[in-house]
């Protein structure tokens, strides 16, 4: 995690979400009136003055709720809190101080760490001049009154909270670092598979489906190299999509898997491989990013010597005629491969961005079209004379021959294959283009 790090903390329904939305320069957090929607720790990405720095929006702080995940919750404030070089705790002007400002206060008179009280919803000069009851909490170097949603205020918060700042520089932390987008249903256990990996507790996880709403951004170093995992709201049917709040953290995981450069899909092998799973799938290749498939619980499967192959087979036949995507069989509760998976993701990746030579993609595959020449189409022969890969995004080559138009779909798939076949590729789409010469 970077330095710079700036925490928006208070109770719920203040505009946390609203002014770190702000601050990051995008809808990145999920907003509604209804009080909870944030549950994690999410974080986001600004810059002001020439510093760069690092927000981190929380879940509102209650005590004795009936929310079940209230515990979970405070727990995710209190990290927040132990992470950032900067506090920002957040009051409403509309309601004033309330019994749940002044236990947060209390809360937060553990910390030694810098503390702005900021005064949300302070929209007109009467209600900024309401702030001052807020000095009643004795906690903070000052109030600065604002409005999250139209920014009123936030520049001169903004230019105190800096000071605090010990490095410089408007470089992106994330910058050219590979994202990983953890993906699937509901309750398969994607929560639990990244806070294995990162050995904190990152993420709630309950039993309770649907419990991850937003997207939420993780760094992780393995095996030498820096990754930046995303584990996601559980993706399931649209006519199962009820409320307001499920359906915007539907759109959050989507648009990380975007992002990604790599999808680990995470399956539930006590369930199998359900539509749902084939249509991330298909999302996932039709937005041509690499992949992995997990099949989790793998510990609760009664198995013989024939269990893994069947269920491998299951799964291509469903996803068929997508063949490339490496799988494998993990259990979070027992940690049995989850390592295993990171390091096929990080191939997968390497193999996503690897270059080939031209030299070397024809002394390789002209081979194989002299010994499977594309067919004839209206009595004239198509000549494939070299190959190259083009400089994408994504792994593109370009067969440029005399008549383009007449290679068909078949012969697409066997030049394919024939890459993989001699350069690997191993859970990476490939394209094939056919250009005159």
């Amino acid at each position: 995690m970077s330095t710079n790090i700036i925490a928006i903390v208070g109770r719920p329904n203040v505009g946390k979400s609203t002014l770190f939305n702000r601050l990051v320069g995008r809808r990145q957090a999920i907003m509604d009136n209804e009080s909870g929607v944030t549950r994690d720790r999410s974080y986001g990405h600004g810059d002001w003055t020439g510093r760069y720095f690092t927000v981190i929006d929380t879940g509102g702080y209650v005590h004795g709720s009936d929310d079940i995940f209230e515990g979970e919750i405070n727990k995710q404030v209190e990290l927040a809190i132990k992470e950032a070089d900067v506090i920002l705790f957040m009051v409403d002007v509309e309601a004033g101080v309330t019994s749940l400002d002044e236990e947060f206060a209390n809360v937060l008179r553990r910390t030694d760490k810098p503390i702005y009280i900021v005064a949300n919803k302070a929209d007109t000069n009467a209600r900024a001049h309401q702030m001052g009851e807020f000095y009643a909490l004795g906690i903070g170097l000052d109030i600065f009154p604002i409005s999250s949603q139209s920014g009123s205020g936030t520049g001169e918060l903004l230019d105190e909270v800096v000071k605090h700042f010990k490095t410089e520089g408007t470089e992106d932390p994330d910058a050219g670092i590979p994202r990983l987008a953890v993906l699937g249903r509901p309750n398969v256990g994607k929560s639990s598979f990244v806070n294995l990996l990162l050995g904190v507790e990152r993420n709630i996880v309950t039993d309770i489906a649907g419990t991850t709403r937003d997207a939420i951004d993780s760094r992780y170093n393995a095996f030498g190299k820096e990754f930046i995992i995303v584990d996601t709201a559980g993706l399931r049917r649209k006519s199962k999509v009820s409320e307001d709040i499920e359906f915007y953290s539907v759109m959050r995981s989507v648009r990380a898997l975007e992002d990604s450069d790599v999808c680990i899909v995470i399956l539930d092998a006590t369930r199998g491989i359900e539509s749902q799973d084939v249509n991330i799938i298909s999302l996932a290749e039709k937005n041509r990013k690499g992949m992995v498939i997990l099949v989790n619980k793998w510990d609760l499967v009664e198995k013989d010597t024939h269990t893994t192959k069947e269920f491998e087979e299951k799964i291509l036949e469903a996803i068929a005629p997508i063949k490339y995507v490496p799988i494998i069989f993990t259990s979070v509760v027992t940690k049995q491969r989850v390592h295993k998976a990171i390091e096929t993701a990080m191939q997968v990746y390497e193999n996503k961005t690897q270059k080939i030579a031209t030299s070397k993609l024809n002394d390789k595959i002209l081979p194989e079209i002299e010994r499977y020449p594309p067919p004839s189409m209206k009595g004239k022969f198509i000549k494939i004379k070299y190959v190259t890969q083009l400089p994408t995004h994504n792994p593109t080559f370009a067969f440029f021959c005399n008549l383009p138009q007449y290679i068909k779909e078949p012969y697409t798939r066997y030049l394919e294959n024939a890459i993989r076949k001699h350069f690997g590729f191993e859970g990476v789409p490939i394209k094939v283009l056919f250009k005159k010469k």
